[in-house]
């Protein structure tokens, strides 16, 4: 995809803050096991997405310059066709992927930066970072809802933790 590659003039290649969504939350579980949530295709389709959706895999390879191909199906059984693709991945700190709809190209992918910072008491707080590429388009998806449901997915992250842990 022309758009991931280094120099590609992409709006995507210089951070704005008009441009950029950030959500955070703190998750009772040590670092590595918030990161293996993140990075393991076995756990990361189960938690992923906001309340309600279901999400079909059609393909996933989490590794820097794989990608995750994916549907997300809401409650009233839309489909949400999406792809991402790992640029970084540097365990157990940091992950940065462009997610966009699954076609090559998508002018309204949108760059997505999630550390993960360990606590002194063994809680990890994870921060998603959105960029994308127009402050419409930004400001687009905070109207739909991307504050709120990006916060249900987490909460979700949260709640398949904690049943990791036992």
């Amino acid at each position: 995809m022309a758009s991931e590659r280094i120099g590609s003039n992409s709006p995507l290649d210089s951070w704005a803050l008009d441009r950029e969504i950030v959500l955070s939350r703190v998750i009772a579980a040590p670092r590595e096991l918030v990161f293996k949530v993140w990075t393991d295709p076995q756990h990361l389709p189960i938690w992923f997405g906001p309340e309600g959706f279901k999400v079909e895999t059609h393909e996933i390879d989490v590794r820097v310059g794989g990608q995750w191909r994916f549907v997300f199906v809401g409650p009233d059984g839309t489909r949400y066709d999406n792809r991402m693709v790992f640029l970084k991945i540097e365990p157990p700190h940091l992950l940065e992927m462009n997610h966009g709809a699954d076609k090559d190209d998508d002018p309204n992918q949108f760059r997505t930066i999630v550390t993960f910072d360990e606590q002194s008491n063994g809680k990890t707080v994870v921060t998603l970072r959105q960029l994308h590429p127009t402050k419409a388009h930004r400001d687009g998806g905070i109207g739909f809802g991307a504050v709120e449901l990006g916060y249900q997915t987490l909460d979700k992250l949260a709640r398949h933790v904690d049943a990791l842990k036992g």
